[in-house]
């Protein structure tokens, strides 16, 4: 009876969703942090040091990254199949459609970031630092230029 208390669809599913993956998370780092534990060398210092390393190298691989480099590309991919998912009660279509509209706001939130993040480097640009000596600077075209010949010039 308890099951029929719960909050409708949508907000379930993202419960179920999150739990399902906080799970398999937690699930997973122990996992590894028993693996490294056992593969270490002798010595607690030495093992705990192995445990938390195995957790550290696969933590990428149990957080589900798409692609092996950080890009938008990942965010744009999460945010269509999070749609796709959400919809999934709803049959294939409404599922594209979702997909479509998760996709579309995360490619909007990552151009929009891409945007900002160009815009303020500007700001931060290193100008051309001043010639101490003006002497030093070449001569500017029409200026005034040492005669062919002079003294001290090679010939």
């Amino acid at each position: 009876m308890e099951e029929y208390a719960r909050e409708p669809c949508p907000w379930r599913i993202v419960d179920d969703c999150g739990g399902a993956f906080t799970m398999g998370v937690i699930g997973g780092g122990v996992f590894q942090a028993i693996k490294g534990f056992r593969n270490a060398p002798a010595g607690v210092g030495h093992r705990l040091r192995g445990s938390a390393n195995a957790v550290r190298m696969r933590a990428p691989q149990i957080g589900v990254r798409l692609r092996e480099k950080e890009d938008p590309w990942n965010s744009i991919t999460s945010g269509a199949l999070t749609g796709a998912i959400l919809a999934a009660r709803s049959g294939p279509l409404t599922m594209m459609g979702s997909a479509m509209m998760g996709g579309i706001l995360l490619a909007l939130i990552e151009g929009f970031g891409i945007l900002l993040t160009r815009y303020t480097a500007q700001q931060f640009q290193n100008s051309i630092p001043f010639a101490e000596d003006p002497s030093q600077l070449p001569p500017k075209d029409g200026g005034p230029q040492k005669p062919r010949g002079a003294k001290g010039e090679f010939q």
